[in-house]
């Protein structure tokens, strides 16, 4: 199954909804790659509003 990218919270995802926010939007392009691996640690994660460990795409077009 081809992997997605939620247009509202940016996560990587293949199930038919977005595990995080619940929606069915999808973007077809994006730029960039970032894995969070402890989002209730990182500082990286605070700043962008990250709140779940997963791989998230930093641009979306």
């Amino acid at each position: 199954m081809k992997r997605k990218v939620c247009k509202s919270c940016k996560i990587f995802y293949e199930e038919e909804h977005c595990p995080v926010c619940k929606t069915d939007q999808q973007a077809n392009s994006w730029k960039g790659r970032i894995h969070i691996l402890n989002a209730k640690e990182s500082d990286i994660a605070k700043k962008i509003r990250i709140t779940k460990d997963g791989e998230y795409a930093i641009k979306i077009g």
